[in-house]
């Protein structure tokens, strides 16, 4: 029998419901299967500086201390309820939310919900031999920390689905612990989780794209008229919010690392920035290149009768629905569209119901070229005028109006022949990827960093930098 005031810190009252308590004595002995099976690799033994929620007060979601990742307390937790709250946007708008699912929106909320879940194994899976050449212990530990919530974010998918969709809902919870990423037969549900992870630049830029767009669809989510799953999502953004920050700061550190270099010996060319050990500024952006375009196809379709019916029936929200000024309502409005047509790239407006997914990946494009915005005040502070740039959104992409089409980086569109014949000017090769596994090699010597990335700021939850954030005793 679980402790679940213990083992599964919670405040859905857990203890007392006896259908949920027999649902998860099933399914979190597979849990544990699947971590020890796909979650990070060879760590069981080590005692890690980790922050666990244990509740959602101010205090509570983020207690630090030495943890055996095995021994973590996946919890259960949802954003206070506010009683007044009503409906914001769609159709049932003014209307109380749900406090159960609906009938008539009962598979298509599964679906939602099960999407969402999916991710979130899918990264831990994508991440299980990064630890082996962690530049850092404290780099290390922000891998750890960012593992051990994808799989509390997990369990509050999980929680969803069996308590709110009976049976079918305990085996979608199954199948997401069956489901691999990159699994040929049975692969995770989203393309960009099938992606290899090879290396830590590859995290960093997953961490600041990817799971960028899982905050601007969580935050979305959090508009819901289902009530239990709006306060999931919000509980969710609390922690998130780490999980950009280790991205953003990890690619900010390796540029500048680069841009040390590149200033200390007068250097600008890329073989000779490669010869001193770091990463040239131009692989940098081709990595940016890939993480963004990839990122893109998340958002779905450009236009999408499923988004807008999400919509009207009160499923999902725009980003920050209560804080826009319009009807909520959307039926009469428009919204700019882009696609391709012959050789060019044009411009057509079209209901704003059916664009909501462009209005997202938009609105999440200005947060994206703000993190840019930061990361080029480095080499501009040290003098040097290399500067990162966001491709065209119609670059490299598989999903939307833009699939099958060749888009250069600054928007050009070109043929099939041409574009195979540049893009590895514009993509990662697989040259660049063995450079930079080149590069990598455990570090654990508290304070002690590979050659390839700076030192951080400052430590986590004000520990030294030089802090021993990983135990390997």
């Amino acid at each position: 029998m679980i402790d679940y005031s213990q083992t599964i810190p919670n405040n859905v009252d857990l203890g007392n419901d006896k259908t949920l308590q027999r649902a998860l004595e099933r399914w979190q002995p597979e849990f544990l299967q699947w971590w020890g099976d796909t979650g990070p690799q060879d760590t069981a033994a080590l005692q890690v500086y980790l922050r666990t929620a244990i509740s959602v007060e101010k205090d509570g979601w983020a207690n630090f201390g030495y943890v055996r990742m095995p021994d973590y307390r996946w919890g259960i937790f949802l954003a206070p309820r506010d009683e007044d709250r009503a409906v914001s946007f769609g159709d049932h708008k003014g209307e109380p939310t749900w406090q159960e699912v609906p009938g008539e929106y009962r598979s298509t909320l599964r679906r939602i919900i099960v999407t969402q879940g999916d991710t979130e194994p899918a990264s831990v899976e994508q991440q299980r031999l990064l630890s082996a050449t962690a530049p850092s212990l404290y780099d290390m530990r922000n891998l750890f920390q960012v593992n051990v919530e994808e799989g509390r974010h997990l369990w509050a998918m999980v929680y969803l689905l069996h308590r709110y969709f009976g049976r079918d809902g305990r085996e979608e919870a199954e199948a997401l612990l069956a489901r691999r990423s990159g699994d040929p037969n049975n692969p995770r549900i989203l393309t960009a989780f099938n992606e290899q992870t090879r290396h830590w630049l590859a995290f960093f830029m997953f961490a600041f794209f990817t799971d960028r767009d899982g905050k601007f669809q969580l935050a979305s989510l959090a508009e819901s008229a289902f009530d239990p799953l709006s306060r999931t999502c919000r509980f969710m953004l609390t922690e998130e919010a780490h999980h950009m920050f280790v991205g953003e700061s990890g690619v900010a550190r390796t540029i500048q690392r680069t841009c040390e270099v590149m200033r200390e010996h007068g250097i600008s060319d890329p073989a000779q920035v490669r010869a001193h050990g770091v990463i040239d500024l131009e692989t940098i952006q081709k990595f940016v290149n890939f993480h963004y375009s990839v990122t893109l196809d998340l958002y779905g379709s450009e236009v999408s009768s499923n988004a807008a019916n999400y919509y009207t029936t009160g499923l999902k929200g725009r980003f920050e629905e209560t804080k826009r000024t319009d009807d909520h309502k959307l039926i009469s409005d428009a919204y700019p569209v882009h696609e391709v047509q012959g050789t060019q790239i044009v411009e057509k407006s079209v209901p704003a119901l059916t664009a909501l997914n462009a209005r997202l990946r938009d609105d999440y494009i200005v947060e994206v070229q703000a993190g840019l915005d930061r990361w080029n005040r480095i080499p501009a502070k040290l003098e040097l005028p290399f500067r990162l740039t966001l491709p065209h959104a119609g670059f490299n992409r598989r999903i939307g109006s833009f699939a099958g089409r060749h888009v250069s980086p600054s928007g050009g569109v070109m043929s099939e022949s041409e574009w195979i014949r540049r893009k590895a000017e514009w993509l990662p090769s697989d040259a660049d990827h063995a450079f930079i596994e080149s590069l990598m090699g455990r570090v654990i010597a508290p304070g002690q960093f590979a050659n390839w990335i700076a030192p951080p700021v400052r430590g986590i939850n004000n520990q030294p930098i030089e802090f021993e954030y990983v135990r390997f005793d």
